[in-house]
């Protein structure tokens, strides 16, 4: 593996030899721009994979925004840009959808994308075949015959999309969704290169294989070292694309990742635990924050693989008083994050959260009544409760993970903590549910509350705690085709509060530096959101 000197070298040098740069549209008038054209920044964890309908990450998705482009993009404000859907027409009764595509966009093979590839796309994720996790999202469309394909009790053909022509697609809901455009800025509804997928298999997402609609291609792909994407030559808005290469490195300590950036080798990194304030007030023009929606929590497993204890709802409600969440933003975090009491984000368009009284409480309160209910549960000095809590490599997970050791042992509840890799604690949680108490975290795929609230229901794959809720699935059920679905969902919110699957920590901000050169990134997308394609780098 060849050092990032080196790397960083080689790129200068190609950059150098390459011709000058059109002004794309994205670039002010007067903007004198870099002769190095690269943008390389920073991952939690290596990618699990590139295939837009096997993805279950938010920073594989966000990989996927650059290779693969859909039917919208979005803004710096969340609002939706036309991608390859130029137009649409919806049919009186709202069920009914007709995209009238792009007809300039091509693969990166040079063949055009086409509405097919759209259903061709979909109707993989759905095939329970596909074995996707994020078949789920399909359901969430409503699409026409969804529940019923993805059960594997009608065939793929049955769902409700299908091509008209080339550049007609046709999607027809089993309900009016109000938010069903804005679910397709999510990598899950890419369209997908049907003859190089049935070509090569697994292995069509090798960079010597894969075929993308996007402003980029994939170059190389070193696990665990580094992934670059390179700018496209057959993309359709490729004269605009200013951006020649856009490198991720994973790096998992993010006190090493900061010094990296420190030495110029990174372009964006997230800042560690504590210190924001300090990088904010030595570079104000580089250290940035804002909300992001995105919720931390700890989950509890309470399916047939998670212990006994767990079970008991006063268990539950007692290890989420016992957590103190003020010390953990306050103290700990220090970037911006917000105590949260619910699940859903608080910046979340249109959420109302409910009363949840424990949100109220002192710190004294929530200790006492945490320690009774664990008294009434069966649990003391003679009986104490021991979990293990289980979460991804990442220093600032560890660091959150010890501050709760702590708490739960003023409690009297003894915890151990177990970090795994990202891949093999993907596995654990989602796959094989082989956890007492889990980090887990949830970032909208949509700015709308049942994007997380969806989470939770009995079927969906990403309750990984396994919690089944009869009431809960009601309500989300009724939510679907109520008029007004925000009542529905602040009940929803009120029965996680009560039954407490899980215990929200804090609500994410996204706290990054930024390298002041690189222009063009979304710093106010609550999505967080952002398109390479729309960057640029200045001189210095």
């Amino acid at each position: 593996m060849k050092t990032l000197t080196a790397l960083s070298a080689l790129a200068l040098a190609a950059a150098a030899a390459a011709p000058a740069l059109a002004q794309s549209d994205h670039v002010p008038a007067g903007t004198k721009l870099a002769k190095d054209q690269t943008y390389t920044y920073w991952l939690q964890d290596d990618i699990k994979t590139l295939d837009p309908d096997l993805n279950q990450s938010v920073e594989g998705n966000e990989m996927l925004l650059q290779l693969f482009e859909g039917l919208y993009d979005q803004d710096n404000e969340g609002n939706l840009v036309p991608a390859l859907a130029v137009s649409y027409d919806l049919s009186a009764d709202k069920k009914v959808y007709t995209f009238h595509l792009r007809k300039e966009a091509k693969w990166s093979n040079g063949d055009p994308v086409t509405a097919q590839d759209f259903v061709y796309g979909w109707q993989r994720v759905a095939n329970p075949k596909t074995a996707s996790e994020y078949a789920y999202y399909i359901q969430l469309m409503n699409l026409e015959n969804a529940d019923d394909v993805v059960n594997g009790k009608k065939p793929v053909t049955d769902l409700g999309v299908k091509a008209l022509d080339d550049h007609t697609l046709q999607v027809t809901l089993s309900k009016p969704t109000a938010f069903f455009r804005e679910m397709l800025t999510n990598a899950t509804t890419f369209p997908v290169p049907e003859k190089v997928v049935k070509k090569y298999g697994d292995d069509w997402t090798k960079p010597e294989h894969m075929v993308t609609d996007g402003a980029y291609t994939l170059k190389t792909w070193d696990i665990g070292a580094k992934i670059v994407m390179v700018k496209s030559d057959t993309y359709w808005d490729a004269k605009n694309t200013t951006l020649t290469q856009v490198t991720a490195i994973p790096i998992q300590d993010t006190d090493q990742a900061l010094r990296r950036y420190m030495a110029g080798e990174l372009d964006r990194v997230q800042i560690p635990a504590g210190q924001y304030p300090r990088l904010k007030k030595e570079y104000p023009n580089q250290a940035t924050s804002h909300p992001y929606s995105c919720t931390y929590a700890y989950r509890f497993n309470v399916g047939p693989n998670g212990p006994k204890a767990l079970k008991d709802v006063r268990v539950r409600k007692a290890l989420s008083y016992g957590i103190n969440r003020d010390i953990i933003v306050n103290k700990i975090l220090k970037g911006g994050q917000k105590p949260a009491y619910t699940w859903t984000h608080w910046d979340t368009a249109g959420f109302k959260a409910p009363d949840i009284p424990y949100a109220k409480w002192s710190e004294a309160e929530r200790m006492k009544k945490a320690k009774a209910l664990l008294k009434e549960a069966g649990y003391g000095p003679d009986h104490p409760l021991k979990l293990s809590i289980t979460y991804n490599t990442s220093s600032d997970h560890k660091k959150i993970a010890i501050a709760v050791q702590q708490f739960w042992k003023a409690i009297g509840v003894q915890a151990t903590l177990s970090n795994y890799e990202w891949k093999v604690y993907l596995d654990k949680l989602n796959k094989e549910h082989d956890f007492d108490v889990a980090r887990v975290g949830w970032c909208a795929d949509y700015n709308e509350p049942s994007t997380y609230l969806d989470v939770n229901v009995s079927w969906s794959d990403q309750n990984s705690g396994q919690w089944d809720n009869a009431e809960y699935d009601k309500v989300m059920k009724d939510s679907t085709t109520a008029k007004d679905p925000q009542a529905d969902y602040t009940k929803a919110s009120k029965i996680l509060a009560d039954d407490m699957p899980l215990a929200p920590i804090y609500a994410y901000a996204k706290a990054d530096m930024i390298n002041p050169h690189i222009k063009g990134i979304f710093t106010k997308n609550v999505m967080n959101y952002w398109y390479a394609k729309d960057m640029y780098r200045t001189a210095k």
